[in-house]
């Protein structure tokens, strides 16, 4: 009887979860051709045509979510029995940076489950603005950013999850329809306060800084307050505060990425599982239905 390498499925799982070939490459440390190279050996061993590819899309055939199933089991039976019979073997200190939006939303939960698997590895989060983030580990602060960065931009890093950004005002107010538009920001050197004063600017809405915190709890409670309006990443916005669109006479601003950054020369076995499992959380909790992509 044949076996299935797990390593294949892990591939497999990853090009569906994030719907591209390149994107999973970028996961699962491959070029993008050795991606295509282990589908089709999966595809050669189960005899079963695993995605329908077009210019554009890439989509799951029936055979393809059969094995989906299958593959998630496989997996995380694996993972369950490695993490029970090597947890107590991994141990140190990992030093984490990410954004406060993160640290106050996603975060914990993914934080949590991790500690309760690997009670030997002690954790040090620190939330600051993602460029603040990434100076303080170029010094020597952390072992692991999670930054936010402008589309496309090359600033290194493990790709992990692609944000949209969207207006936020409070639920009871209409801070929106004010002119000028008044806007909750953090400082600079704020991916968001950035975005947002080039966006209104090329839309010629006229707006006025109002309230400045270095908090997201500060941030969410003046918007809250109806003190006036920002941007946020979708996965973040907390109760009490709804969305604003372009119906609401606020420009669209696209989106931003999401990337792990290791210190250099760090690869302990605590923190490279670590890596491994907030970039798995994150493509856990983002799993589209169907596959949009086909790069």
């Amino acid at each position: 009887m044949q076996n299935i390498p797990t390593d294949l499925l892990r591939t497999f799982v990853k090009v569906m979860d994030c719907g591209s070939f390149t994107l999973a490459a970028a996961l699962v440390g491959r070029t993008q051709s050795a991606v295509s190279l282990q589908i089709r050996r999966l595809e050669e061993i189960v005899n079963v045509q695993l995605f329908q590819r077009s210019a554009h899309r890439l989509n799951l055939t029936e055979e393809g979510r059969s094995l989906a199933s299958y593959a998630r089991r496989i997996l995380a039976l694996n993972d369950e029995a490695l993490m029970n019979l090597r947890q107590s073997e991994v141990a140190g200190r990992v030093r984490l940076g990410a954004p406060h939006e993160y640290t106050a939303s996603l975060l914990p939960e993914f934080l949590g489950k991790f500690a309760q698997t690997h009670p030997n590895v002690m954790l040090e989060v620190t939330s600051d603005l993602s460029k603040t983030l990434l100076r303080a580990q170029q010094e020597g602060e952390f072992d692991l950013v999670i930054a936010l960065h402008e589309d496309s931009a090359p600033d290194g890093g493990r790709p992990i999850h692609t944000e949209p950004l969207v207006w936020v005002g409070g639920e009871d107010h209409a801070s929106h329809l004010q002119s000028p538009l008044p806007l909750v920001l953090a400082p600079p050197p704020c991916i968001y306060r950035s975005r947002m004063l080039q966006g209104l600017n090329q839309a010629e809405r006229p707006s006025r800084i109002v309230y400045i915190s270095s908090s997201y709890n500060g941030i969410s409670a003046a918007v809250r307050a109806g003190i006036g309006v920002t941007l946020m990443a979708e996965s973040t916005i907390p109760s009490g505060i709804r969305t604003l669109t372009e119906r609401d006479g606020l420009p669209q601003l696209g989106q931003l990425e999401l990337r792990l950054h290791r210190a250099a020369g760090n690869r302990s076995e605590a923190l490279l599982r670590l890596e491994d499992y907030i970039a798995g959380s994150f493509a856990k909790s983002y799993s589209p239905p169907s596959l949009a992509r086909g790069d």
